[in-house]
């Protein structure tokens, strides 16, 4: 199981901050105060990489968002990577949203692809829970030169919601998931990464992966 400690800034920042706090102290030594927009952006780079800490809600069939974002639209189709018939989440994470990903629920990484589309240097993960669902997690980041982060590999397992990877300035997520799922969601709604639910897993007698698409309206904010 991957283990994360949650610092202030998220740490593939790190290295970014203490260069330009270099730059920022040299300027200042040599200009004074006229170095201020320098340290102005130090501020700002350090908002960019902030990595707060989330709580998870206690709903072990409920898929969280694994990012901050907005909704762009809830489709069904057939999954590219499994498939089969699914339903797709689409979010959107805007460059001054947390980058941090989450996984949107417990269970084992099975495998990993590129997309179709590789010049987009994005990844997909399938996710499988211990009950047997199958999830399929991707990232495609706005910024082509910037691939995300993937911190889960093949074999090994996540909790929900817990931190999985990053997505460098943003980008777009996809999350592809069982036919009979119920979406709490819809488009154009602003989600928490780890703490929104954004759809339910259905277990119940009877309920096959051919059930109609079952849009609910979205709980809380």
């Amino acid at each position: 199981m991957l283990t994360y400690r949650y610092p202030l800034i998220a740490r593939e920042g790190w290295l970014w901050l203490a260069l330009l706090a270099l730059i920022a102290g040299g300027a200042h030594l040599l200009l004074g105060w006229m170095a201020s927009p320098l340290w102005l952006l130090v501020v700002f780079v350090a908002y960019l990489y902030r990595d707060p800490a989330r709580q998870v809600p206690a709903a072990p069939l409920g898929i969280v968002s694994p990012v901050d974002g907005e909704v762009v639209d809830v489709t069904e189709g057939e999954c590219p990577y499994l498939q089969r018939p699914a339903v797709c989440i689409r979010l959107h994470n805007a460059l001054l949203d947390v980058h941090s990903v989450r996984s949107p629920m417990e269970g084992k990484l099975q495998q990993q692809w590129r997309p179709a589309s590789a010049s987009r240097r994005g990844y997909a993960q399938w996710l499988q829970s211990d009950e047997g669902d199958d999830l399929v997690l991707v990232l495609l980041p706005a910024v082509r030169l910037l691939a995300p982060r993937c911190y889960a590999h093949p074999g090994e397992r996540v909790g929900q919601g817990q931190r999985c990877g990053y997505l460098h300035l943003g980008g777009h997520v996809e999350i592809w998931l069982p036919r009979n799922a119920q979406i709490g969601i819809e488009a154009g709604a602003r989600v928490v990464a780890a703490s929104d639910i954004v759809a339910t897993l259905v277990h119940e007698k009877g309920v096959t992966a051919a059930a109609t698409l079952d849009i609910l309206p979205r709980k809380g904010g």
